[in-house]
């Protein structure tokens, strides 16, 4: 790689660096050509991009970005092989990453990256799983929204059959 290219690849990792909120470091050493292929095609599916890069590459986007993106954990972790999964939605490789996992020992998890935020060792796998998505925290806050004129709502309609059984119950004692 000349250092041009290696210029051009530091400066399309950092644009991607600064787009991407989430991506998570994995070491998928090991793997075979077609298990790579299984796994980098559930990533495909799921709207995740892995990518391979030269560590020392990763490393320079990263530290020419601002302190406040909190990279120096990861910085750290670059070592060895890696892989890094791109994703918009922050448990999205988790969940593909524990998928896998069942019937495969790799890719293991070296750190996550959520918003300024970084988790690291392959034992977060299932916390980051859990995680909610946006939408699933918009959806979430939508249903409670919901929920309180939902039920005035229906309490008036119950009290009100119940009130007027209560005057036809009335009437038809005063008549009889």
């Amino acid at each position: 790689m000349t250092k041009a290219e290696k210029t051009a690849t530091i400066e399309a990792l950092k644009e991607t660096f600064a787009e991407n909120e989430f991506f998570y470091v994995t070491d998928a050493s090991e793997l075979t050509v077609a298990q790579v292929n299984d796994f980098r095609r559930l990533c495909f599916e799921k709207g995740i991009t892995m990518k391979v890069y030269k560590n020392t590459l990763v490393k320079k986007a990263l530290e020419a970005a601002p302190e406040d993106k909190n990279y120096q954990k990861i910085i750290d972790i670059m070592k060895g092989p890696s892989a890094i999964l791109f994703t918009d939605t922050a448990n999205a490789p988790a969940r593909v990453l524990k998928d896998f996992r069942e019937s495969h020992e790799k890719p293991v998890l070296k750190a996550a990256y959520i918003e300024s935020s970084v988790y690291e060792g392959d034992d977060m796998i299932e916390t980051l799983s859990n995680l909610k998505s946006k939408e699933e925290l918009l959806g979430d806050v939508i249903g409670l929204l919901q929920s309180p004129p939902k039920n005035v709502i229906s309490a008036l309609k119950s009290g009100g059959q119940k009130l007027s059984g209560i005057l036809k119950a009335l009437e038809e004692r005063g008549e009889g």
